[in-house]
């Protein structure tokens, strides 16, 4: 499978500081962003600390006879784990945590994705773009059981509550599941500060709209601060060759 793929992150407007982190491996077998939260330090070392421990465990198991679901569901199990030691070590970012979205590609296996928290996974396939990932927040949960509409959703001061995150001992959800993928398709891995920002449809036309994904990389990031740019903005783009 030929793949190319390109990143970028972005602080926005309002923040002074980029709690996001992101991973693109050079020989294209995964892909990480990360968004920390708790504080200017401790959101940036807890989105470090998972982007480096996934990484790790991924590079240093890449052979293991573990199928590619178990090894990512246990590179984000290990990067949970990292985070609550250095909070022990340091009560200073006891409160840190982050969020994780990650791609794998392991040849002579199906690709697969795993999540904890809101960073999502949308893949475009012929100018349709599909979420991938559902988000581990209290919104969702209404969304799905139609207690709120999309629009309330968008607009709700809940939005930002999350169910779970990388950094707590009662971690009760890690999701892991298969990625579909064909010639042609397009993924996004990004942080809610582009998501919070631009809808769906947007999102669409911009990853649809040039065949440099450079530059449909750096067309997201800059409609998401047209539109305020509130929170961090971070977007790796992959995309299956023909």
């Amino acid at each position: 499978m030929k793949l190319d793929s390109t990143g970028l992150s972005d602080p926005g407007l309002i923040r002074a500081y980029n709690q996001d982190c992101l991973y693109i491996d050079p020989a294209g077998r995964f892909f990480i962003v990360a968004d920390g939260m708790g504080g200017h330090a401790g959101g940036e070392e807890a989105s470090r600390i998972a982007t480096q421990e996934i990484r790790s465990y991924l590079e240093q198991n890449w052979q293991s006879p573990e199928s590619a679901s178990q090894l990512l569901e246990q590179a984000l199990s290990t990067a949970n784990q990292a985070i609550i030691t250095d909070q022990q070590n340091h009560p200073e970012r006891a409160d840190m945590g982050t969020t994780a979205v990650v791609v794998v590609i392991r040849p002579g296996e199906s690709p697969v994705c795993g999540h904890v928290g809101d960073s999502r996974l949308y893949r475009l396939r012929k100018s349709q773009l599909q979420q991938i990932t559902e988000d581990h927040t209290w919104i969702a949960k209404a969304l799905k059981i139609g207690d709120i509409t999309p629009d309330e959703a968008r607009v709700h001061p809940y939005r930002h509550v999350l169910s779970n995150c990388l950094g707590r001992e009662d971690l009760n959800q890690i999701s892991v599941q298969p990625l579909d993928l064909e010639q042609g398709d397009r993924l996004l891995l990004c942080s809610d500060g582009l998501t919070e920002e631009l809808v769906d449809d947007k999102i669409a036309s911009y990853l649809q709209g040039t065949p440099s994904l450079k530059i449909a990389a750096a067309s997201l990031v800059a409609a998401a601060n047209e539109e305020g740019g509130h929170d961090n903005i971070t977007v790796v783009l992959v995309s299956v060759e023909t």
